[in-house]
């Protein structure tokens, strides 16, 4: 039988300035304007302390809350590949209810030819229609699974917890769900001790609710002049 938290649906998009994708269902771009690449480095990565964690880690495992075009995911494995040793792995799990299709994540990405090889990769292996778990092994140190349908659920009912949180959904404006109460609270339970979260989101009700699951929060600079981020670890 299939698992209805597991059933998903193609992303509707639009496309703005050429190759700038759009969700008209959450009237919200999927990334910064300014530079979506560059905010993944400054909000997910610096937020969580990579890649300078990952150079005396064996296993490390990062989860996201929203995959979309696969931008933040394909920057991490770039910014990965720079760094890890030999016998070290990465497995980075995302959750996400409207996976894009394979022409829609190449056209995308492409936007940014640093991430050339990493589109390629992740492009050649993508599914016709995701559906359920997509398990993609991109090379010998860095698998990637994508958890497609209702993030609550999936989130809740994960086997593994996780070192790093990329908490990326839609503008809490926009889409409450993916920043709620019920939500943040199963992030929390699937942390490690000493694990971190990173989100571009600085609303007082997200980090209410990051504090009330547990989190250590921390405010930051955003990036491209967004005066705040939330980071944080849980003790």
């Amino acid at each position: 039988m299939t698992d209805p938290n597991q059933i998903s649906q193609m992303q509707p998009l639009d496309w703005r300035d050429g190759d700038m994708p759009y969700s008209p269902q959450f009237g919200d771009h999927f990334y910064c304007q300014t530079d979506g690449r560059l905010e993944c480095s400054h909000v997910f990565l610096a937020g969580n302390g990579l890649p300078e964690r990952w150079k005396i880690a064996e296993n490390f495992a990062i989860g996201e809350l929203g995959f979309g075009t696969g931008l933040n995911f394909c920057e991490t494995w770039r910014q990965w590949k720079g760094v890890r040793h030999a016998g070290a792995a990465l497995h980075f799990t995302s959750f996400e209810l409207y996976p894009m299709d394979r022409a829609s994540i190449d056209r995308a990405l492409a936007h940014w030819p640093e991430l050339d090889e990493e589109r390629a990769a992740l492009t050649a292996l993508w599914p016709d229609d995701p559906q359920g778990r997509v398990a993609l092994q991109l090379d010998e140190q860095t698998k990637l699974t994508v958890v497609c349908g209702a993030a609550l659920h999936n989130v809740a009912s994960h086997e593994t917890a996780f070192d790093a949180w990329f908490l990326d959904g839609f503008a809490p404006s926009r889409n409450p769900d993916m920043w709620s109460p019920e939500l943040m609270s199963a992030v929390f339970d699937k942390t490690v001790g000493g694990g971190s979260f990173a989100t571009y989101a600085a609303a007082g009700f997200v980090r209410r609710n990051l504090q009330t699951a547990g989190f250590v929060v921390e405010r930051r600079p955003g990036f491209a002049g967004k005066r705040e981020m939330l980071c944080g670890t849980k003790g």
